[in-house]
């Protein structure tokens, strides 16, 4: 049914509202539904034929109008009274008519008109004009001319066949809805789609005109779902409606059965990449709307609420299947112009947390292996960014130093990195924990931009191996190797260790970024320990061995009674507030030396 009211020959506009409401589209739809309608019919009456053969006594010439004798030898075995203009082949002529009708044969009904055109009047030259008619339309003088006839003689009539023909012929007395051969909602909605009418010459009385907007409006809020056992019979409501060219109303209520709901998202992704779809214009607006300036009729679908939704229950479980239904949202914008595409997908990886699956990984030699994004974005690298973005706006920066290098922007890796790495160089490197796995990471993007040549922006850059020299420094120095430790900082060039030095470290202070500053009271309560601890040392072996030269062991106390005084001197002078105590130990050690 949805391919065919959707195999229409025009190509639909840009303005999906205005191709909607052309007339031209409105026939085609029309004429879509009322030869989908027949085909069933058609369908169902060789069914019945063909399990009931011997009652049916199908034979003769294969066709519609044979079909149709069989399909009455079962229907109405017995002669109606009322019956009007006589028999073909033992039927009453109007019901053999209709029934072709309604099989959507008009070569069948001729050739019953045909064998009984003397009793017939003018019908035969009524029902050549309607059968010549490309839009199923007599001329109006015709048209006038039927109509006064069945006024006059039919409204009232006992065949019940007869008058529905008229009125279909005629497109006439739209109000009676001839229930005695019409029982079924489908037969309803066949002949009130035959009645519809799309010129408006105003020659039309009331009563004889009717619109496709005003059956829309009939079957949509005058008859509703109740009227049709909506919630019994969902697909009958959803075929009335949608026949009716009424897709979005159809969709939403299709949507909110639950077993349903993926057959209404199916049909909507269908009508949308045809551009059949009218589209609410804004996000917040409810699933099926009216929006101001529209005909009364024209409903529109919150197509990407409609997405969001139906996505939401297994999005977290399956993020595969949702990145597929995310993909119709490529040419979508939000409320903000953000691309509903990339804004799926970011938040979808930022749920599922399937960052390699979906976006791919970074293979050990700066690679990158592809995820099942790859599949559907042009632009991987610009979906990456914006995923990437999300998870550092949520602190995920772990995540996202992953992303953006995936992206490949070392600035955002190692300014994120400087952000991880700053609080826990300090700390005692333990297994499995946070500074041992932040420690792995950093290491591992510093070989692999040593080997690959890429530099980040040159302070962002320095910060970095900064950091992981630092990291070095303070590892060495939980692990008891001072003098290790000891040439790192030396080597490092960050505290003055000498007076001779202090300005000069003290004007490149102002270079460093945060991330090293907070880590100063640390590392200058560091040094100050490995200088006492080599203090101690010393003067422990001076005592140990009398033997050794007096001068050089006065030297090197000497020098390391300077060097602590330097670290104090740096710190009473750099322009930065350390933590409350780190004064007052750095002194306490530097008294104890003296």
């Amino acid at each position: 049914m949805v391919k065919q009211m959707t195999d229409v020959l025009l190509v639909p506009a840009k303005d999906t509202l205005k191709s909607r409401t052309a007339v031209d589209m409105q026939m085609a739809f029309v004429r879509q539904a009322l030869s989908f309608l027949e085909n069933c019919y058609k369908n169902y009456t060789m069914v019945t034929v063909f399990g009931n053969l011997h009652q049916a006594q199908l034979g003769g010439v294969p066709g519609t109008y044979q079909l149709v004798r069989s399909f009455l030898n079962i229907k109405l075995p017995c002669p109606l009274p009322g019956m009007q203009d006589g028999e073909v082949e033992g039927h009453p002529v109007w019901a053999v008519i209709y029934y072709c009708l309604r099989c959507g044969d008009l070569n069948a009904a001729m050739q019953v008109v045909n064998r009984a055109q003397h009793q017939l009047g003018d019908f035969k030259a009524w029902f050549q004009e309607y059968m010549n008619s490309p839009d199923r339309r007599l001329s109006p003088a015709s048209e006038n001319k039927l109509r006064l006839h069945y006024r006059r003689v039919l409204r009232n009539g006992a065949d019940p066949y007869k008058r529905a023909v008229y009125c279909l012929i005629g497109k006439c007395d739209i109000s009676d809805n001839h229930g005695e051969v019409a029982d079924k909602t489908e037969d309803y909605l066949w002949l009130k789609l035959n009645q519809v009418c799309f010129d408006d010459d105003g020659s039309n009385s009331p009563q004889d005109r009717l619109t496709l907007p005003q059956l829309q409006k009939q079957l949509l809020e005058d008859y509703g779902e109740s009227h049709f056992s909506a919630s019994q019979q969902p697909f009958l409501y959803f075929q009335v409606l949608f026949l009716t060219a009424q897709f979005e109303a159809a969709v939403a209520f299709l949507f909110r059965v639950e077993r349903l709901r993926s057959h209404s998202v199916h049909v909507a992704l269908v009508l949308y990449e045809l551009r059949l779809l009218l589209k609410s214009s804004g996000q917040s607006a409810q699933l099926l709307s009216q929006e101001p300036g529209d005909p009364p009729m024209v409903r529109r679908l919150n197509f990407i609420r409609l997405l969001m939704l139906y996505t939401r229950k297994f999005e977290s479980t399956d993020p595969r299947e949702a990145l597929q239904y995310f993909y119709f949202l490529r040419n979508e914008k939000d409320s903000q112009g953000e691309n509903m595409f990339m804004r799926c997908v970011s938040e979808l990886v930022i749920e599922s947390r399937e960052f390699d699956m979906l976006l791919g990984r970074l293979e050990k030699d700066g690679s990158r292996k592809p995820g099942v994004i790859d599949k559907f974005a042009g632009d991987t690298k610009a979906i990456i960014s914006k995923v990437a973005l999300e998870a550092e706006n949520k602190g995920l920066f772990e995540e996202a130093v992953k992303l953006y290098e995936l992206a490949k922007n070392p600035d955002k890796v190692l300014g994120l990195m400087n952000r991880l790495l700053s609080p826990v160089i300090a700390q005692v490197t333990a297994a499995q924990s946070n500074k041992e796995r932040l420690k792995n990471t950093a290491l591992a993007i510093a070989e692999r931009y040593r080997s690959q040549g890429v530099a980040g922006e040159k302070s962002v850059h320095s910060t970095f191996y900064l950091l992981l020299d630092l990291m070095t420094f303070f590892d060495e120095y939980h692990a008891g190797h001072i003098d290790r430790a000891y040439d790192v900082m030396e080597h490092l060039k960050l505290l003055p260790l000498s007076q001779d030095s202090v300005e000069e470290r003290v004007a490149a202070f102002r270079n460093f970024s945060d991330e090293v500053r907070h880590n100063l009271s640390e590392v200058l309560l560091a040094t100050m320990n490995i200088l006492f601890t080599q203090y101690k040392r010393l003067k422990g072996a001076a005592a140990g061995t009398p033997g050794r030269p007096q001068r050089s062991m006065e030297d090197r106390d000497m020098q390391m009674r300077s060097q602590a005084r330097a670290l104090i001197t740096f710190a009473g002078m750099i322009p930065y507030r350390m933590a409350g105590d780190t004064n007052a130990r750095l002194v306490q050690m530097e008294v104890l030396m003296n």
